[in-house]
């Protein structure tokens, strides 16, 4: 099978694990619809496509209507989304998939925002767990396009789709490749959102220039560029490749199309920088870290990493252990970055019934620690 096409359904499949809307952008006739309601089959969600260009503002705003008992006015919903809640009542998950996006005009691209960031329609909200995905054509290519929306465009994680010559023929001639996702434990997912975010945090600690960055252009204003929405994306995006174990090339795509190209290479190369310690090792033995006190950006995603891992699972060794490598962080004078997470994990909501710092622990971060002894 051809590899990027491959690659590209993986990053499709992975948003929908990570329940982030996804934007794909290709040519007509490329077989989008297709492979959305076959990925749908593979993960045993009911499929319901809009044709956005087809519909009005109010198909997705609501349609007012006069509520004679109460005096006030509802926001009917249309047919479309009663449907996906009366398939969540069944506990089956849903994919609206919103074809045609780049045809609609700015007003119903304007409506579309709270739907596919909120999940409410009108009045009606949207079942947990529905997944928003939309195709697009190019506007030069698009009949009647418009350019999307920064805001609109801002809400989804962006996918060059094609069908490669090769797909196409192996499609007519044998059968149309499928690329199953696996499924993934969520709790596995939120472990490594966790750190993903973490990762994303200390990144941006570092270059703050890139926690906003405007497109210059029009046509770049409709495609994906750094905001905070969107590095949230990027983070559960790479939390949930790397819970199921997916490619580097995957994890490019997806921080590519959340956050643009030119943030998302320097995030990923700014992490190959950190070389972080795995921090259940720490955890199993703290006294064998070594403070590197002139990388403080390794020591600030190192203690975020401990404190989420101890988090994960606060038996009282492991909270001690974190509170080991917090007072060797203090006492490497980056009190700064120990504070940050000092005062949560001698919070009593953290701490493990009856446990208390240690003697090293007190001296090391006694100013913190002296509003929880007091």
């Amino acid at each position: 099978m051809n590899q990027r096409y491959a690659d590209t359904i993986t990053a499709l499949g992975t948003a929908l694990i990570a329940r982030v809307p996804v934007l794909l952008w290709g040519p007509p006739g490329q077989g989008k619809t297709s492979v959305i309601e076959s990925l749908g089959a593979d993960l045993h969600f009911h499929v319901e496509t809009v044709i956005a260009s087809l519909h009005e503002p109010s198909d997705f705003a609501g349609l007012p209507m006069l509520d004679p008992v109460k005096g006030t006015t509802r926001m009917l919903p249309p047919g479309w989304a009663r449907r996906v809640v009366e398939v969540g009542e069944t506990g089956r998950p849903s994919i609206v998939f919103y074809d045609e996006i780049s045809t609609t005009p700015p007003a119903t691209q304007a409506a579309l925002l709270r739907p596919i960031l909120t999940g409410w329609v009108g009045d009606l909200q949207l079942p947990p767990g529905t997944c928003s995905v939309a195709a697009a054509n190019p506007p030069e290519i698009a009949a009647d396009g418009w350019d999307l929306a920064p805001p609109l465009a801002n809400r989804f994680v962006h996918l060059d789709w094609t069908l490669p010559a090769d797909v196409v023929a192996d499609g007519f001639a044998a059968s149309w490749p499928r690329v199953p996702v696996p499924a993934v434990a969520p709790g596995l997912v939120d472990q490594e959102t966790v750190s993903a975010k973490t990762l994303v945090g200390t990144f941006l600690r570092a270059r703050p220039e890139l926690v906003t960055r405007m497109p210059e252009s029009s046509d770049a204003a409709g495609r994906a560029f750094p905001t905070p929405r969107t590095w949230e994306m990027g983070a559960r995006l790479l939390g949930a490749a790397k819970a199921a174990g997916f490619s580097e090339t995957v994890i490019v795509l997806l921080l590519n199309g959340s956050v643009g190209s030119v943030a998302a290479a320097e995030f990923l190369e700014f992490t190959r920088r950190l070389d972080l310690p795995d921090p259940e090792q720490l955890l199993k033995d703290p006294s064998a870290y070594v403070v590197p006190v002139r990388r403080a950006d390794q020591v600030f995603a190192t203690a975020a990493a401990v404190y989420t891992a101890m988090i994960g699972d606060p038996t009282p060794e492991r909270w001690l252990a974190c509170g080991t490598i917090l007072a060797k962080i203090a006492d490497a004078g980056m009190a700064d970055i120990a504070v940050l997470h000092a005062r949560r994990w001698a919070d009593p909501a953290t701490r493990p019934p009856g446990m208390l710092p240690t003697g090293d622990q007190f001296r090391s971060l006694g100013p913190i620690l002296a509003e929880l002894h007091g």
